[in-house]
């Protein structure tokens, strides 16, 4: 299994790259990959060409992963197949870079579930039966199927949620004391008090 942070969004409404916006004299990627690296994973992070400069000069090159020549696709789901197509025998297990309050109890909880149900595709929280797809573990068989739905022009939704309607997903409902990891932040008024 590999770790992946997604770091390729445009961040356009923060104003500024979220992945390298800091916590603590970290940045949220390094947060991100930190909590990958203490399940004892190995770490890519997902960048678009845009980024690569500046995270080249935070992470090893070699730890990034820059958006593959899939033209139709953009967002998440861009990434998380992009890296795919690298690491095709590989599980990924996501996580955004924009949700700097990720329990680590959490994740722990997320990986003994991939192993104690290996049949299912995906494994993600839900939150108010909402899906939480940008923190969860995808299996290489999986993505594999979803590439070759869209290579075949039928993954008519190009959504990291409506991928879910693809896979088998085993999923877990949030406490409501939990949801607070999953808080992503998009503007920098919602920064206040962290």
């Amino acid at each position: 299994m590999t770790g992946l942070v997604l770091c390729g969004g445009k961040s356009s409404r923060m104003g500024s790259d979220k992945g390298l916006l800091r916590l603590e004299a970290r940045t949220w990627a390094q947060t991100a990959a930190d909590k990958l690296v203490a399940l004892g994973l190995p770490v890519k992070l997902s960048v678009n060409k845009e980024q690569y400069g500046d995270y080249a000069a935070v992470f090893s090159e070699s730890d990034l992963i820059t958006d593959a020549a899939l033209p139709e696709l953009h967002g998440p789901l861009l990434g998380v197949l992009s890296c795919h197509l690298q690491c095709q025998n590989e599980d990924l297990f996501v996580l955004a870079c924009d949700m700097p309050l990720m329990d680590a109890g959490l994740l722990k909880d997320l990986l003994h579930r991939h192993r104690q149900q290996p049949s299912a595709q995906a494994w993600i929280y839900t939150n108010d039966d909402e899906p939480e797809p940008l923190c969860g573990i995808y299996s290489a068989k999986g993505l594999s199927g979803i590439l070759t739905l869209l290579q075949q022009g039928r993954l008519v939704k190009h959504s990291m949620k409506y991928m879910l309607d693809h896979l088998s997903v085993s999923t877990t409902a949030l406490q409501a004391h939990q949801k607070t990891a999953f808080r992503n932040f998009n503007a920098h008024a919602e920064l206040n008090g962290m």
